[in-house]
C-alpha cells in the first residue's frame, strides 16, 4: 500500500502535473492541424492526472464517514470514465487536470510549518542546582521531586514551580505571563519554571515537578490547541453530497429524453466542479501574495478566510498594543529640587545596575544629553533598590519600604498611589536623607494603537485587551488605546479560558507576541504574532506573522481577508451561474463533451483572472497618514499628571 501511495503522490505532483498539461494541450492543437493521431496523447494527461484522482475518490468512499465519501473527485471521475467510454479522451483529460491544478494550488496555501514546539522545550533546564546535607549536587530536572530544596543563582532558568525559602530576587517572568516589568520575589513567594533569575541568589522548594510543571504545562497546550484546529475542507465537498445526485440524475434524464449518450457525458462534463475548486485556492494565493508584499506573512488558506469572518480581535499589551520597554514617564522633583538634577542624581547612582528600571533611567538622562558623574560604593539590595555616594553625597533609589522602611511620607505615598492607578512603576530618589523627587516608570504605547482600534470598531470588530499585566497597567493603556473590554493578571492558561469563552459565541482572532500567547494564538480561530520582536515560539503558533512591529496592518489584514472571501464568493457564483448555462446547452445538444469541457474550462480561467485582480487591489488605508514611530515614552503614555510637589524632608 505505500508503495502504492507513494507512486500516488509521484503522480500528483507539479512536475508530473505540468507534464500532463503539455500532453493534453497537444492532444488539442495537432489534430486541428493536421495530425488526427495527435488526439491519442491525451491518455497521458489521464493516466498522469486521473489516476490520482480515481486514488483520491476510492479513499474517500472507503475511509470518509457517512455523506462525505460522496466527494468532487468521485463527480470528476464518473465525467472522466464516461467521456472515455465515448472516446472523448480530450474532455477525459481536461477535467482531471483542472482537478489537479486546483489540489496542487490548495496544498501550496494550508501547508503550515509545525516546528515551533522544539524552540519551547528548548527554554527547559537540563539540570538544577539541589541542596542536600548543606550541599549543592548538580542533578538532571528530571530528577527533582516536590520537596527538593533547589538553589538557582543570578542569569539561571527556574527548572521547577516552586516557593521561595531564602533569599531576594527579581524574576524576568515575561515568558509565562508577559510582564514587562521583572517582579520582586522574596520567601513565601511562588516561582515558575521557565522564568529568568535577574539578580539575586535564592532557594525555593519543589512544588511541582517533570509534567506539572509550568513550562510543560505550556508545551502541552500548545501542542493540544495545534490538534484541535480543523483541517479545511473545499466548498466542492462541501456541495458534492448533492452535486453527484444531481448530476447523475440530470444526465440519466438527458439520456432517456433524447435517446443520445454524448448529450448526458457533456452534461457530466459541464458539472464538473473545477472552477468551484480553483476558486479558494487561486483568490487565496493572490491575497496571500499581496499581504507578503506589505509585510504580513498567512501561513494557510484557511487562516485568511478565518479572518474574514472574525468579529473579536484581542490584543495581548506587552510588545503589542506596546513596545514592550520601559521609559522614563514621569519626572517629579520634590525639595526644590530641579527636574534635570533629580534625573542626574538617579542616573548616577543607576549607572552600575543591570535592572531594566536602571537602565532606563540612565537611557533618559543620556537621550537628554546629561553628563552622568561616576559613583562611588555601589551597593544593590535585590528586588528593593541600590545605593552609591555621588559627589561625596550618599544617595539612595528604591522603592518606599527601601528607603524609608514604616514611615512613608504622606506626599511620596500619593504619588505613588497616582502612578500605581496608571500602571506605572516608580521609584523615590533620596540625597543625604532628604526626599529630592519620585520617577514613574512605564511601558510606552504605540502612538498608532488608538487609530488601529478605532479603525477596527468601524470595521464592527470587537476588541478586547488579554494581558498578564496588573489590573490597573491594563486599564490604563486599554483606556488610552479605546479597547473596552479588558482581562487582566493572566497567566498563559487564563488567556487559553478567555479565548475559548470567546469563541463559543464569536469568531476569534488572538494578536500577540510572546512565548505566553503561544497557547492562545493556537487556540484562537486565526492567531497573529508579532514577527518582528516577536519570540520565534509565537510567530510559529500563530497563522499569521506581521514581519514589523506595525499594528497597523491588523487592520489592513482584516480588509484583505473580507476582500479575499468577498472574491470567492463572486467567483463562485458566476461559476455556478456558467455551468448552469452550460448544463442547458449540454442537454439541447448545442455542447458535445470537447466544447462543454472548453466552456468549462472558460469558467475555471475567469476565477483565475478574478483571483489575479485581487493581488493588486488596494488597501483604502495606505491613503492615511501615518503616524510618527517610537516618540519619547512620557508622549505616548498620556499628559503628565502628577505635578512636583512642595518641599519636604
Amino acid at each position: 500500500m505505500s508503495a502504492i501511495k507513494r507512486f500516488n503522490d509521484l503522480l500528483a505532483g507539479l512536475p508530473m502535473t505540468i507534464i500532463g498539461g503539455i500532453f493534453l494541450v497537444a492532444s488539442f492543437v495537432l489534430p486541428r492541424i493536421g495530425y488526427p493521431e495527435g488526439e491519442l496523447l491525451a491518455w497521458v494527461c489521464v493516466f498522469i492526472c486521473g489516476i490520482p484522482l480515481l486514488y483520491l475518490s476510492v479513499w474517500r468512499i472507503i475511509y470518509n464517514k457517512g455523506i462525505s465519501k460522496i466527494s468532487s473527485a468521485l463527480l470528476i471521475t464518473i465525467a472522466m470514465f464516461a467521456a472515455i467510454f465515448i472516446g472523448d479522451l480530450f474532455a477525459a483529460g481536461e477535467v482531471a487536470f483542472i482537478m489537479e491544478i486546483g489540489a496542487i494550488l490548495e496544498d501550496m496555501t494550508t501547508e503550515r510549518a509545525k516546528k515551533g514546539l522544539k524552540n519551547l522545550i528548548a527554554l527547559v533546564p537540563e539540570t538544577a542546582r539541589r541542596i542536600e546535607d548543606g550541599k549543592e549536587n548538580v542533578i538532571p530536572v528530571t530528577e527533582v521531586r516536590i520537596g527538593d530544596i533547589i538553589r538557582i543563582v543570578p542569569g539561571e532558568t527556574v527548572p521547577v514551580d516552586g516557593k521561595v525559602l531564602s533569599g531576594e530576587t527579581t524574576m524576568d517572568q515575561s515568558v509565562m505571563t508577559g510582564e514587562s516589568l521583572p517582579v520582586d520575589k522574596a520567601p513565601g513567594d511562588q516561582v515558575f519554571s521557565g522564568t529568568v533569575n535577574r539578580f539575586g541568589s535564592v532557594d525555593i522548594e519543589a512544588t511541582k515537578e517533570g509534567e506539572d510543571s509550568s513550562l510543560q504545562k505550556l508545551i502541552r497546550m500548545v501542542e493540544d490547541a495545534d490538534k484541535n484546529q480543523a483541517h479545511t475542507q473545499r466548498i466542492a465537498d462541501k456541495w458534492a453530497s448533492w452535486l453527484v445526485p444531481v448530476a447523475a440524475l440530470i444526465a440519466v434524464a438527458a439520456y432517456f429524453v433524447t435517446g443520445e449518450i454524448v448529450r448526458a457525458v457533456t452534461v457530466l462534463v459541464v458539472f464538473c466542479p473545477c472552477a468551484l475548486i480553483l476558486a479558494t485556492p487561486t483568490a487565496i494565493m493572490a491575497a496571500i501574495g499581496q499581504a507578503t508584499k506589505h509585510g504580513v506573512i498567512i501561513k494557510s488558506g484557511v487562516a485568511l478566510e478565518n479572518m474574514g469572518a472574525v468579529d473579536t480581535i484581542a490584543f495581548d499589551k506587552t510588545g503589542t498594543l506596546t513596545y514592550g520597554r520601559l521609559e522614563v514617564s514621569d519626572i517629579v522633583p520634590m525639595g526644590g529640587v530641579a527636574e534635570d538634577e533629580l534625573l542626574t542624581i538617579a542616573a548616577s547612582v543607576e549607572r552600575r545596575s543591570e535592572h531594566p528600571m536602571g537602565k532606563a533611567i540612565v537611557a533618559e538622562a543620556e537621550k537628554r544629553g546629561k553628563t552622568i558623574p561616576d559613583c562611588e560604593g555601589f551597593k544593590m539590595s535585590a528586588g528593593k533598590g541600590v545605593e552609591a555616594v555621588v559627589n561625596g553625597s550618599k544617595c539612595v533609589v528604591g522603592n518606599p519600604a527601601f528607603v524609608y522602611g514604616d514611615k512613608v511620607p504622606a506626599e511620596v505615598e500619593s504619588v505613588f498611589s497616582t502612578m500605581r492607578s496608571e500602571g506605572k512603576a516608580s521609584v523615590v530618589v533620596q540625597s543625604e536623607g532628604r526626599t529630592v523627587g519620585v520617577l514613574g516608570l512605564s511601558d510606552v504605547l504605540r502612538p498608532e494603537a488608538k487609530e488601529v482600534i478605532s479603525e477596527l470598531n468601524g470595521m464592527g470588530v470587537k476588541t478586547v485587551l488579554l494581558t498578564g499585566d496588573h489590573r490597573e497597567a491594563a486599564d490604563y493603556f486599554a483606556s488610552k488605546a479605546g479597547v473596552t473590554e479588558v482581562r487582566a493578571e493572566l497567566l498563559p492558561e487564563d488567556k487559553l479560558s478567555s479565548i475559548s469563552e470567546m469563541k463559543s459565541g464569536s469568531k476569534v482572532c488572538m494578536i500577540g507576541d510572546g512565548v505566553n500567547d503561544a497557547p492562545a494564538l493556537k487556540a484562537a480561530d486565526v492567531g497573529v504574532a508579532m514577527g518582528a520582536m516577536g519570540s520565534d515560539i509565537a510567530v510559529e503558533a500563530a497563522d499569521v506573522a506581521l514581519m514589523t512591529d506595525d499594528i497597523t496592518k491588523v487592520p489592513y489584514l482584516k480588509w484583505l481577508s473580507n476582500a479575499a472571501v468577498k472574491t470567492i464568493r463572486v467567483a463562485i457564483t458566476i461559476s455556478m451561474t456558467i455551468n448552469f448555462f452550460a448544463i442547458i446547452a449540454s442537454v439541447t445538444g448545442v455542447l458535445n463533451p470537447t466544447t462543454g469541457a472548453l466552456v468549462h474550462n472558460a469558467g475555471s480561467c475567469f476565477v483565475v483572472l478574478l483571483a489575479a485582480l485581487l493581488y493588486d487591489r488596494k488597501y483604502p488605508g495606505d491613503k492615511k497618514a501615518k503616524a510618527p514611530s517610537a516618540p519619547r515614552g512620557k508622549d505616548l503614555v498620556g499628559e503628565k499628571s502628577i505635578k512636583p510637589v512642595p518641599e519636604t524632608d
